[in-house]
């Protein structure tokens, strides 16, 4: 199987601090994969050293084959990155938009750039500086869907969206990826979102990833609900990978299964008589592995 990216022993730091300590992932061609991780986990940094804004301490990471920090002008072409939010040129209209980016890319299409922001009803001669964040996101989707890229790169596309424009962002990616060979990586701070669009997560932490499946977390990984008055101080154990209280109902999140999640509370003191398995997110599930803060 080919992988359109492939990080070996990635090591990186930041003013004396690791970011990463052999970093080990790949994302097979064809595949949408979501890189989940807190706050400050490093999912920007790691964006930044695919495209190769920053090089490394050690390792090797190959974008479309190529190494990150040296990639060719035709192999640049391939990827469609969106980074950090919907940066346009604001002193340009829509038109002076697409004839300024359709010189960059010899598979230009002008009809799916027009396609996707005349949805807005907005003439071409309209600002891009006079547009809502939603409507230049549109443009911006526009500019990096008419690239026709084999890779899609997308840094927090959600970022001030609205529900409307953000399940738009969905819709389009959607059809992306149904096309033959295209592939898609995201990090999204809307996890929900993710749970509409990925078959792949990496879940990123202090520096190590984990990959699973998206249908295989959710089976694998569950939510148990029960209700107490006083409960312990808990911790995270082998058992209990996290958990969450809202008055009298306690959340807790585990790999196991009911009778033996029961047993070990009792063995902490906690009474969880009436501890049942509920429905889990994607959300919940990420809460419950990663933790809050």
């Amino acid at each position: 199987m080919s992988h359109a990216i492939e990080v070996r022993h990635l090591c990186h730091r930041y003013n004396g601090r690791s970011v990463y300590e052999d970093l080990n992932f790949a994302v097979p061609s064809g595949s949408v994969c979501g890189l989940l991780g807190k706050n400050g986990q490093g999912k920007t940094t790691l964006v930044n050293i695919l495209m190769g804004f920053l090089e490394p301490a050690s390792g090797r990471c190959l974008v479309l084959g190529e190494d990150s920090h040296a990639l060719s002008p035709a192999v640049r072409s391939r990827v469609g990155l969106l980074h950090e939010g919907h940066l346009a040129y604001e002193f340009m209209t829509i038109a002076q938009t697409e004839r300024f980016y359709s010189r960059f890319y010899p598979g230009w299409q002008p009809d799916l750039f027009y396609g996707l922001v005349e949805k807005m009803g907005l003439a071409a001669h309209h600002k891009v500086g006079h547009m809502s964040c939603g409507q230049r996101s549109q443009v911006v989707l526009g500019v990096i869907m008419a690239q026709d890229p084999d890779l899609l790169i997308l840094d927090d596309y959600s970022m001030g969206l609205d529900a409307g424009y953000r399940r738009l962002f969905l819709d389009v990616l959607h059809d992306f990826a149904s096309r033959a060979n295209k592939t898609i990586f995201v990090t999204s701070h809307i996890v929900q979102d993710l749970e509409q669009l990925v078959d792949t997560i990496l879940f990123i932490d202090r520096g190590t990833i984990t990959r699973m499946g998206l249908q295989e977390f959710l089976a694998a990984f569950r939510k148990y609900v029960f209700h107490c008055d006083h409960l312990p101080e808990l911790a995270r154990d082998e058992i209990v990978y996290g958990f969450e209280r809202r008055g009298r109902q306690v959340s807790v999140y585990s790999y196991s299964d009911l009778p033996v999640v029961k047993q070990h509370l009792a063995g902490l003191g906690v009474d969880a008589g009436d501890l049942c398995q509920a429905p889990m997110s994607l959300e919940d599930g990420f809460i419950g592995l990663m933790g809050k803060y």
